[in-house]
Formats: C-alpha cells, sequence, structure tokens
C-alpha cells in the first residue's frame, strides 16, 4: 500500500526522462526557428522576451498535463499500462521523423513581431507541447512521483531546459542551422538512438 503514497524516485530514468526532455527542446521546430529568425526581425531583446513568453507558456502547459494526467491516473488507475503504449508510440513517431526529417523544418520563416504575451500564448495553443507533456506525465513522471511539489519542481525543470534551447536558438541560431544540416545524418542518428532507449525504458 505504501508503494501508492510514496514516491519511487529511485526507480526513475534520469537519463531517459533527460533525454527527451533535451531532444525535445534543442532539435529544429517552429519555435526554434521562429527564435533565430526574431533576432534578424526585432532585435535581441524583444528575441528574448519572446523566449520567457514561451517559458511561462510551456510551463502553464506541463501543469495543465499534469492535472488532467493525475485526474485521470486518480479515476482510472488501470489506465497507466494503455498510456504507456501511447507514449511509446508517440515517441517512435518521433523517431521516425528524426531519421527521415521533413525538408522545411530548417527553412520555417516567421516576420511577425514578436513579444513576451505572443509567446506564451504559442506555447499554449502548441500541439507538439501538450503531447509531449501528455507523454512525460503519463509514462515517466507520475507512475514514480506522488507529492506535487516535486511534479511541479519536474515541470519547472522541463520548462527550464526548452528555455535554453530557444535561448541558444537565439544566440546562436545560423551557427546551429549549419551544424543541424552538414552534420545531419550523424545528429539524427544520435538523437533516435536515444529515442529508442527511451521507448525501452518505459517497459523495464
Amino acid at each position: 500500500m505504501a508503494d501508492k503514497t510514496k514516491d519511487r524516485g529511485f526507480m526513475f530514468s534520469w537519463f531517459s526522462f533527460l533525454s527527451y526532455t533535451t531532444i525535445m527542446a534543442y532539435t529544429p521546430g517552429p519555435i526554434n526557428i521562429m527564435s533565430m529568425n526574431n533576432v534578424k526581425n526585432i532585435g535581441l531583446t524583444n528575441s528574448i522576451l519572446f523566449n520567457f513568453g514561451n517559458y511561462v507558456g510551456h510551463f502553464l502547459v506541463m501543469l495543465e498535463c499534469l492535472a488532467f494526467s493525475k485526474i485521470l491516473f486518480a479515476i482510472l488507475p488501470q489506465i497507466q499500462f494503455p498510456m504507456k503504449i501511447m507514449g511509446a508510440i508517440y515517441l517512435a513517431y518521433l523517431m521516425i521523423k528524426t531519421i527521415i526529417p521533413s525538408s522545411k523544418e530548417l527553412h520555417t520563416k516567421e516576420n511577425k513581431k514578436k513579444n513576451f504575451i505572443v509567446g506564451a500564448l504559442l506555447q499554449l495553443i502548441n500541439e507538439k507541447v501538450i503531447l509531449f507533456g501528455l507523454t512525460v506525465m503519463t509514462s515517466y513522471l507520475l507512475p514514480y512521483f506522488k507529492s506535487i511539489p516535486v511534479l511541479i519542481l519536474l515541470c519547472l525543470l522541463m520548462s527550464s531546459i526548452q528555455l535554453t534551447g530557444n535561448i541558444c536558438w537565439t544566440l546562436f541560431g545560423t551557427l546551429l542551422e549549419k551544424i543541424f544540416k552538414n552534420q545531419r545524418i550523424l545528429l539524427n542518428t544520435i538523437m533516435s538512438t536515444m529515442l529508442l532507449y527511451c521507448i525501452i525504458r518505459l517497459f523495464i
């Protein structure tokens, strides 16, 4: 019975969790490409405000996913395994997309002015962030952590990692773009291997 009320953090795979979170934060995507383009379109200061808006929006989405998943687990405890299956399917989809990337993923253009509020709102309607949050909560966190303060701190950690990715694309976007273009095969192989590891860790 104690196992249902206490954290089992000692069984938690930090490497798998951080690998997945870091891949999502640093790989090219709409928000990171916007962060890169914003520097030349609206300047560094406004770009950083946009990044912090993303940070707040990302954190709010993580809290929403946490609340939804927590309620779902409380109502239907047996939902855990099906949710793990769904999480594994989503990770497998990401792995395939990493191996066979879209030809336009590094060429997204965004010329509208962005600020803190818009940055936050973009995350609130970002389906990739929502799917990421639900996958992390149901497959990684809730099976091991029951303490609400601990879960909120982990949400903050995920959003902070996402923020570092956004800022890196803001400050070093052009360089990162060249690296992802020139070393695409190597980077995609590493990231897809890490995602495969994340999938395996869901069931062991």
